[in-house]
């Protein structure tokens, strides 16, 4: 079975959105973040000390956009994969590390200069100068998701709707829902109306509190 590392509703939480949306069971392994502060052990098991660390088999994978690719193509081909052959496939693949790449990186350094670094070390202008390349990186989904098409390829849901969703999900988060354009802000809406992506909040609930993890 697979077994994956997350902490609640963090970058892992695509993997687990992902696994929610094919119907593939994982042991749920819960930590506290940052799991390399609070879970020293959690070393020994990815010694980069980053979430998601999967384990399927002989396969270990740290990078989340990676991982629901992987789940997409050996779990979800009838679900939420694009075939190679498809046209529609450098699309996907630009989307998958679009919201990643492009879409996440810019928060986490308001995520650490508003809320992890120290009172002393916190930085309002770095954070806002990021919070606007953010925000202005959305035009590209905002574009796509003009044409009246519910996802971002049209009208399936894929792993690239995952990786740019969770961006959604952590924007959300840091309080930045209320500037998302509308058609950005009802792609946000219809993710979070998704059957996998409740289980997958009922999972990391659950198990969080399961397992003694706020």
């Amino acid at each position: 079975m697979i077994k994956l590392y997350h902490c609640m509703s963090a970058r892992s939480f695509r993997a687990l959105w992902a696994l929610e949306e094919t119907g593939t069971p994982c042991e749920l392994i819960m930590l506290p973040f940052p799991p390399r502060v609070f879970r020293k052990d959690y070393l020994d098991i990815n010694p980069l000390g980053t979430i998601p660390a999967l384990f399927d088999g002989d396969t270990f994978m740290t990078e989340s956009s990676a991982i629901a690719q992987y789940v997409a193509a050996r779990y979800g081909k009838d679900t939420i994969d694009v075939a190679v052959e498809d046209s529609r496939f450098g699309a996907y693949l630009n989307w998958l590390h679009f919201g990643e790449a492009t879409l996440t990186f810019p928060q986490t350094l308001v995520l650490r200069y508003t809320r992890l670094e120290p009172e002393e070390r916190r930085n309002p202008q770095v954070a806002e100068d990021y919070k606007k390349w953010f925000l202005s990186r959305l035009r590209g989904v905002d574009r796509a998701l003009t044409r009246q098409s519910p996802w971002l390829l049209g009208e399936q849901f894929t792993a690239a709707d995952i990786s740019v969703g969770y961006a959604l999900m952590l924007a959300d988060q840091l309080g930045m829902a209320s500037e998302f354009t509308p058609a950005v802000a009802d792609f946000w809406a219809r993710c979070q109306l998704r059957e996998g992506f409740q289980r997958a909040l009922k999972r990391q609930q659950e198990e969080g509190k399961a397992q003694g993890v706020e």
